[in-house]
């Protein structure tokens, strides 16, 4: 049990046997009436996105997340395997865990698996991958010079835009959170 009054971003509560995770809090205090806490908090499952007012002070209950380092093995149709670096064991997780993260998924990558009393919750991924271009179409000499962007499948099977100067068999820097290009790796 904590306050509104120790709030921080990324603590995660369990309000109402859900778990939600604060992404933004702010306390205010009016001229006249109590002070309170506004909040911006993220389902940790589901990602839906509310606001919430809560009086400062009072008792709000924060649940216990661990985030285990854990190394992704293979997909095996269903599930994606992981395997905990300490212990050894693996875990298989399904697809809706894994999230769109699984566009960026390399075996051997190195990830963190939130858990919640045994129960995996959700995938962080690296902020940043470097993944092989499978196929893009060839940029036209003319091209090169509007900073125009065309489509490439990576070696994971995901779509990005890429500048046009870049090739088939070029490894880049992809953003995890949003899918961007970032660079030549």
């Amino acid at each position: 049990m904590a306050t509104t009054n120790d709030l921080k971003n990324g603590m995660v509560l369990n309000l109402d046997g859900q778990l939600w995770s604060v992404v933004n809090f702010q306390h205010v205090k009016p001229g006249k009436g109590g002070a309170f806490v506004r909040t911006t908090l993220k389902h940790v499952l589901s990602g839906k996105v509310v606001d919430k007012t809560f009086n400062a002070g009072t008792k709000v209950d924060t649940a216990t997340v661990d985030r285990r380092q854990m190394t992704y093995l293979y997909n095996d149709g269903t599930d994606y395997v992981f395997m905990d670096g300490e212990t050894y064991d693996q875990i298989n997780l399904p697809a809706e865990t894994v999230g769109d993260g699984a566009n960026y998924l390399l075996e051997n990558t190195e990830v963190q698996v939130a858990m919640h009393e045994g129960t995996p919750l959700y995938v962080e991924l690296p902020t940043t991958v470097e993944l092989v271009i499978e196929h893009t179409d060839p940029g036209l000499q003319g091209d090169r010079s509007t900073g125009g962007t065309k489509p490439a499948r990576l070696e994971t099977g995901a779509e990005i835009q890429v500048p046009l100067f870049v090739s088939s068999g070029e490894k880049v820097k992809v953003d995890t959170r949003d899918g961007r290009y970032l660079g030549r790796a």
